[in-house]
């Protein structure tokens, strides 16, 4: 049985929490912001792409994204997945590596730097873990 979204609004809902979440923890946060690695996401499934870049100076918090390939950066890192392997990844079962090598995460870029960054998204796991639990228990993996 696969955990499913109920709808691209709640899948969006749900990445925009993560996203939150990592933008203003006091670990990750500033190391992702120091990391820089403009990064695009497509998700087919749910028709979506958002662009996800550091907080450039003057702007709040650490990350800023966009739910639009209209952005004024270039992504270094460029990787299409379903919403379930996203789903997945998030809640620390989805080994990125693994996935990429089986297809279920294509591609492009500088894929090593994205690389880089899960070990320091790795604290997210458990974030997200819970507010599937508490809040969208029908995503629990």
């Amino acid at each position: 049985m696969s955990a499913e979204f109920s709808s691209p609004k709640e899948f969006r809902e749900v990445m925009d929490r993560i996203f939150s979440m990592m933008d203003t923890d006091p670990d990750m946060g500033p190391k992702l912001r120091a990391a820089d690695v403009p990064q695009r996401f497509e998700f087919s499934d749910v028709d979506m792409v958002v662009n996800i870049r550091a907080a450039a100076d003057g702007e709040e918090g650490n990350l800023h994204w966009e739910w639009t390939d209209d952005v004024d950066w270039e992504p270094k890192v460029k990787m299409a997945m379903s919403s379930e392997t996203a789903n997945k990844y998030f809640q620390g079962k989805e080994n990125v590596a693994i996935a990429i090598a089986r297809r279920r995460i294509k591609t492009g870029g500088d894929v090593k730097a994205a690389l880089a960054l899960i070990p320091i998204t790795k604290p997210v796991y458990a974030q997200y873990t819970e507010v599937v639990e508490a809040e969208y228990p029908h995503l629990k993996v």
